[in-house]
């Protein structure tokens, strides 16, 4: 999978996507700050969400349409949610230019099909289907329809659902394919995480897998990525404090930082399969265990446990080899603390 310059396989560094979200709590310059801020942690893109309250859902008040499942958002309808937490069309464009700037990749979650027209009026480089629409065949349709990598998160999914979506993408042609471990609760537990998943929704279905977290901190992401991860989406904001409805799960300037930093970190440490020494390893094996001689011994004296032993360092015979000098007889005289050696031996 490439999206805009950035190739995401196994031999490719983890594709980190600072999610932005409603974090900007309506201000345009706050959006510009989360992008910047974004830049300077190290992230690779950034993604917004394109939908109006209208475009959502619609403004009623029943019962169907309140909030009330013990979630940050408890006693608000979705249509008074959403029209705090949109991001304005009219922001995008410039924002997307000013990411560029930054140097990062700039795309978006459509939630219908006038937004997936106007993302492809700015010639996003990818797509992404937010969990509770993952069960909306016509749109990932849609969506896949445009040739671009659709990423698919799994957050509200059963396995039926994550194969039908899958399978929407390529009837239209589309096998740019990646799907996000999520875990629709806000801010998610660990231990609902099941980060297991991840490897084996690659092997199922043949796709890029990746991570979309909501949980505090990053010890979740870091972990995602020594699993196999090669997308982890995070939620940005520059304060909690400042409020917002998905302020309370995401991360600060500071804290995105030392989330890509370790993530870095991580892929060098997971390397290779190898059992070859580096350099260094082959130096320090002077520090192993050899076997020496501990006490004086004098020519045709015998080789015991009193006079022998294993020890550090390495320069003496391996230890493997103890019981066979054992109750031989020295050559030689030798003094204490020599290395032992088989020329030692009559």
């Amino acid at each position: 999978m490439k999206i805009d310059n950035k190739i995401i396989d196994k031999n490719n560094p983890t594709f980190i996507v600072a999610e932005i979200s409603a974090n900007h709590n309506g201000i345009f310059e706050n959006a510009v700050k989360l992008i910047k801020e974004a830049s300077k942690a190290g992230v690779d893109a950034i993604k917004l969400q394109t939908y109006t309250a209208d475009t959502i859902t619609i403004d009623c008040d029943n019962e169907y349409f309140k909030i009330k499942q013990g979630t940050l958002w408890d006693g608000k309808t979705l249509h008074n949610l959403y029209k705090e937490a949109y991001t304005p069309w009219e922001w995008q464009v410039k924002l997307k230019k000013i990411a560029k700037e930054e140097g990062l990749i700039c795309f978006s979650s459509p939630f219908d099909k006038t937004a997936v027209d106007f993302l492809e009026d700015m010639n996003v480089p990818a797509y992404k289907v937010a969990s509770f629409e993952i069960t909306d065949i016509p749109l990932i349709e849609y969506i896949a329809s445009k040739g671009k990598p659709v990423i698919l998160a799994t957050g509200i999914a059963t396995l039926t659902d994550i194969e039908g979506a899958i399978n929407a993408c390529r009837r239209v042609g589309n096998n740019e394919i990646a799907v996000l471990k999520c875990t629709s609760a806000y801010p998610s537990p660990f231990e609902e995480m099941n980060l297991k998943t991840i490897p084996n929704l690659a092997k199922t279905f043949g796709v890029i897998s990746g991570l979309s977290d909501h949980t505090l901190g990053i010890t979740i992401p870091v972990a995602a990525v020594a699993l196999g991860a090669k997308i982890v989406e995070k939620h940005f904001t520059l304060s909690r404090a400042d409020g917002g409805p998905d302020a309370a799960f995401s991360l600060e300037p500071d804290e995105l930082k030392v989330m890509v930093r370790s993530i870095r970190e991580t892929e060098k440490a997971l390397g290779e399969i190898s059992y070859s020494l580096t350099d260094k390893m082959k130096s320090s094996r002077e520090f192993s265990r050899s076997l020496f001689v501990v006490k004086d011994v004098r020519k045709g004296e015998i080789f015991t446990k009193e006079n022998i032993r294993s020890i550090r360092p390495g320069f003496g015979m391996h230890p493997k080899y103890y019981e066979s000098v054992i109750g031989k007889c020295a050559k030689l005289d030798i003094k204490r603390g020599t290395p032992m050696d088989w020329t030692f031996l009559e």
